[in-house]
C-alpha cells in the first residue's frame, strides 16, 4: 500500500459518526466546530485484513461464546519476537479491555490504599487517574527539559523512589507526551532504581511500533533481568487504528503476578474479550505490516512539515524531537502566557489540541505546549499550521 492510496482511499470523514475525536469536542471544548487534533486515534481506515476477517465471521452467523484462539496468542507472540526481539511465552499473555484499565487493575493488584506510586511528568493523563481514582498517593519527578530533548535525572528519579517510600512506577515507553523513545542505558537506569527499591514497574509500551526513522523501541524486559517486577501493557489498538475493539494484552512473565492478576480479573469478571477483537488483531499482526509502513510514512512527512513550516514561519515556536508515537508536542511559550494558549489556539486558530497542562497534577499553570496529533492526512495537518502560523505572525507585528 502506498501514503497516496492510505491518504485518499482510507481517510473517510469522520463527522457524524459519533467520533469521540470529531463530535465530542463539545465535552472539552465547548463546539465541536474545530479541527480536532486531540485524541489519540488515526483519521484512516484499519487495514483491509480487519474487515476480511470480521466479514468471515459475518458470513458465519453465529456470534455466541468464544474462546480466545490459540493463534491470537500465537499472533501477538509473533509480532513482539519479529518488530521488537522480544521473546514471549503464550501463557505469559492477558488479556486487557484496554492499556488504561490494565493499568488501573494493576495499580489495585500490584499495592494497597495510600501507597505511592511514582509517573514522569510531563504525562499522559490518564496515569495519574489511574493513580488517583484507586486511591493511591501520586508521585511525580519531572523529567528534564534541555532544549526540547526530554531525559531522566536519574539521581532525583532515585531519590523520589525513596523519599516518597514508592510501591509502584508506571512507565510510559515510548514516552507521551513527549516523543521519547527511551534508549536502553536509559531504560536499565530507571529499572534498576526500582529494582534495588522493591518497585514493581508497569510499562505502557502501546506506542512500541509508532517510531521515526532511526529510533528503535526496547521492550523494557529485554534491557536486563526484571520479570519478577515487571509487567508490559500493550495492544495493536495505536498501531492500527482499533482501539474501539477494547483488546489489549498484559505481558506477564513472573507466575505469582500472574496468579494475582487472574484473581483480580475473575474478581471482576473482566478475563475474556468480544470475538471481533481477537479477530481483529489476529489479523493485523499477521496481515497489517504494509499498512503500518504507509502509515508510518504519512507520520513521518506530516512531522516534517509541522517542524519545516514553524521553523520557516514562526520560528519562536520550539517544536520537540519526534522520535515516537504521533503526536507532536510543541511550545509556543515565546508568543504568549499560558492563560492565553486555550483562547488563541480555540477561538483564534480553529484547533481542538491537547494542551501541555493536562500532563502535570492539577493542571500546571503557566505551561505553554500544546500536543497534536498527526496521524491524519497531509490535507489537515497543513489547515492546521496555516492556521496556527497565521495567527502566530500577528503576535509579533
Amino acid at each position: 500500500m502506498t501514503k497516496a492510496e492510505l491518504e485518499t482511499h482510507y481517510a473517510p470523514d469522520r463527522r457524524n459518526t459519533n467520533s469521540y475525536k470529531w463530535d465530542s469536542m463539545i465535552s472539552k471544548f465547548g463546539t465541536n466546530h474545530l479541527l480536532p487534533l486531540w485524541v489519540a486515534d488515526m483519521d484512516f481506515r484499519a487495514p483491509d485484513c480487519v474487515k476480511e476477517a470480521f466479514q468471515h465471521l459475518i458470513d458465519f452467523g453465529v456470534y455466541g461464546y468464544y474462546v480466545p484462539p490459540a493463534s491470537y496468542l500465537d499472533a501477538i507472540v509473533s509480532w513482539e519476537a519479529r518488530r521488537h526481539g522480544y521473546h514471549i511465552q503464550p501463557e505469559w499473555l492477558r488479556y486487557t479491555c484496554g492499556v488504561v484499565p490494565g493499568i488501573y487493575w494493576l495499580v489495585n493488584i500490584l499495592t494497597a490504599p495510600c501507597d505511592a506510586c511514582m509517573i514522569l511528568t510531563p504525562s499522559y493523563y490518564p496515569f495519574m487517574e489511574a493513580v488517583q481514582n484507586t486511591g493511591r498517593q501520586l508521585v511525580c519527578s519531572e523529567l528534564v527539559n534541555q532544549n526540547g530533548h526530554y531525559t531522566v535525572d536519574i539521581e532525583k528519579f532515585e531519590m523520589d523512589l525513596t523519599k516518597h517510600q514508592v510501591k509502584l512506577f508506571v512507565l510510559c515507553s515510548p514516552h507521551n507526551p513527549t516523543g521519547r523513545v527511551w534508549t536502553p542505558d536509559e531504560l536499565r537506569a530507571m529499572l534498576d532504581a526500582c529494582k534495588r527499591h522493591g518497585v514493581y514497574v508497569i510499562s505502557d509500551e502501546i506506542h512500541q511500533d509508532i517510531l521515526m526513522p532511526g529510533h528503535i523501541h526496547h521492550p523494557a524486559a529485554t534491557v536486563g533481568n526484571y520479570d519478577d517486577m515487571l509487567v508490559i501493557l500493550s495492544a495493536a489498538s495505536k498501531t492500527f487504528n482499533i482501539a474501539g475493539l477494547k483488546n489489549s494484552f498484559a505481558i506477564i512473565p513472573n507466575e505469582s503476578i500472574r496468579k494475582r492478576f487472574d484473581q483480580y480479573a475473575l474478581s471482576i469478571q473482566s478475563t475474556k474479550g468480544g470475538t471481533f477483537g481477537y479477530a481483529a488483531v489476529e489479523a493485523v499482526y499477521n496481515h497489517g505490516e504494509p499498512w503500518l509502513g504507509a502509515v508510518l510514512g504519512i507520520i513521518e512527512e506530516n512531522f516534517c512539515f509541522l517542524r519545516n513550516t514553524l521553523s520557516k514561519e514562526a520560528p519562536l515556536a520550539h517544536v520537540t524531537p519526534l522520535e515516537g508515537t504521533y503526536l507532536a508536542w510543541v511550545d509556543l511559550g515565546a508568543y504568549m502566557t499560558s492563560k492565553d494558549l486555550q483562547p488563541f489556539i480555540q477561538e483564534c486558530c480553529g484547533l481542538a489540541v491537547d494542551y501541555g497542562s493536562w500532563f502535570f497534577p492539577s493542571g500546571r499553570e503557566g505551561d505553554t505546549h500544546i500536543r497534536l496529533n498527526l496521524a491524519t492526512p497531509r490535507s489537515n495537518i497543513r489547515r492546521a499550521i496555516e492556521q496556527l502560523v497565521h495567527e502566530l505572525k500577528k503576535k509579533v507585528k
